[in-house]
């Protein structure tokens, strides 16, 4: 059992010793009526943040280090964010054009067909002005002839080829299905602010407004430290050993928050190692599994120290994840850091979320994601004086007899579980001392639900 297991045993403990109201007679059987006790006098914790003010002081720094612009091709922009304003270069059409195939046609009908000069094609030049009382064929996005009036639908329009007549079949109204010069937008419109994601609509705009390349903030640079002897990277665990969980987890989950992840390296127990590879990193996060705690192969506060790191974090009061840390690395005009995650898989995932997720979007100058609560169906188990991350469902399923949704809570949400972090769709903020069914909850939404892996 790892430290931080029983610590959240210890503390378990202490919620089921701390005084509890009486049951209440119509709850079902091993169902509690929600009404708790929280101790009253919580264990003093030195030296551990606050959950809500490690998140946010973990962007604070990520905004202050936000890096310089970069100019990149419209191919290599997907994903970052606008360093400057999208405006148009152009007016949006440039020019009169045709929204459908037909006939354009000057002045009320019924119009002679202009045989000569066969029909307008969009991509060729402007044709000649148009007569009063002349028809011809016109292409979708073909410019539309000076002095045409209206574009008819071919669908809508009756020529008379033996008298090259043309008549229309409904009304004809002055500018219909033409879109005229400007309808979108004119050269000098703003059309995303600073901020903006660039995504691949975004890339359509930037083309159609005349761009070439865009000013973007880069995406951070990330690498990723796993460490530990008794991982392997393949085959079933055997003789003490077990399968790296956190090696193919983390580097997809950092792309998803808009990272450029350079590399995953498994490294031993060695300090020496550990500390060579954190300072020869040229990465804006490193990232570390394992290590953080106090135990006899627990490196990442030792070489810190020796790297002369400012440690910023160094333990959140959050379960699972509290032995996390955050640590600002020498070097670099827009500043490095480093994130050192629990080994345990669902703890190393509360610290992504805690400290690494909100540096990153800091960093890439993303806005914050707006607090999202809903209601929890079940009762939720807190622990006395932290905060808890616990993984749910409140998209697909989690909905009440009205159709109203609500968060339901998973079960395998230990610290070294990730069969309910695998199920969810969030994960539950619960507050010191647990959650009665129905109380509203802040819910943190994971990647998959948003799309970002596809």
């Amino acid at each position: 059992m790892s430290q931080e297991d029983r610590e959240v045993d210890e503390a378990l403990a202490l919620v089921s010793r701390a005084p509890q109201a009486a049951p209440d007679p119509g709850a079902e059987p091993g169902q509690d009526s929600g009404r708790r006790a929280t101790p009253s006098a919580p264990p003093s914790r030195t030296g551990a943040t606050p959950w809500s003010e490690a998140r946010a002081l973990a962007g604070r720094v990520g905004g202050a280090a936000a890096p310089r612009a970069r100019r990149v091709t419209l191919a290599q922009a997907l994903g970052q964010v606008l360093a400057e304003p999208l405006d148009a270069l152009t007016d949006l059409p440039s020019f009169d054009s045709s929204a459908m195939d037909g006939w354009a046609v000057a002045g009320p009908g019924p119009w002679w067909s202009v045989e000569e000069g066969g029909q307008v094609l969009a991509g060729h030049a402007a044709a000649g002005p148009l007569p009063d009382g002349a028809a011809v064929r016109i292409a979708t996005g073909a410019r539309v002839p000076p002095d045409a009036t209206a574009v008819i639908r071919s669908e809508h329009a009756r020529l008379d080829e033996a008298r090259g007549r043309l008549y229309a079949r409904h009304e004809v109204v002055q500018g219909q299905d033409i879109r005229p010069r400007g309808q979108e937008c004119r050269t000098g419109d703003q059309l995303l602010p600073v901020g903006a994601l660039v995504t691949p609509a975004v890339l359509g705009l930037a083309a159609a407004a005349g761009y070439d390349g865009l000013s973007v903030v880069p995406r951070p640079r990330v690498e990723v430290f796993v460490l530990g002897d008794e991982l392997l990277s393949e085959g079933l665990p055997h003789d003490g050993m077990v399968r790296d969980a956190l090696g193919p987890l983390l580097a997809p989950w950092l792309r998803a928050l808009g990272a450029e992840v350079l590399g995953t390296r498994h490294l031993g127990d060695d300090a020496d190692a550990l500390h060579r590879a954190v300072t020869a990193s040229e990465a804006d996060l490193v990232v570390t599994t394992g290590g953080t705690a106090a135990g006899p192969v627990d490196h990442v506060h030792p070489i810190l120290r020796k790297a002369g790191a400012e440690l910023l974090v160094d333990g959140v009061a959050v379960r699972p994840g509290h032995p996390m840390l955050l640590a600002r690395l020498g070097g670099g005009a827009e500043g490095r850091f480093l994130v050192g995650l629990p080994g345990n898989p669902l703890a190393a995932v509360s610290g992504l979320l805690t400290l690494a997720e909100p540096l990153l979007r800091a960093r890439a100058q993303r806005p914050p994601l707006a607090p999202y609560v809903t209601p929890v169906r079940d009762d939720v188990n807190g622990h006395p004086h932290d905060t808890r991350l616990v993984p749910v469902v409140h998209r697909a399923g989690g909905r009440d007899a009205d159709g109203a949704e609500q968060a339901v809570p998973l079960h395998y949400n230990g610290p070294a579980m990730l069969r309910g972090i695998a199920a969810a769709d969030g994960l539950a903020v619960v507050p010191p001392g647990g959650a009665r069914a129905g109380q509203e909850l802040e819910i943190l939404d994971l990647p998959w639900t948003e799309g970002r892996f596809t």
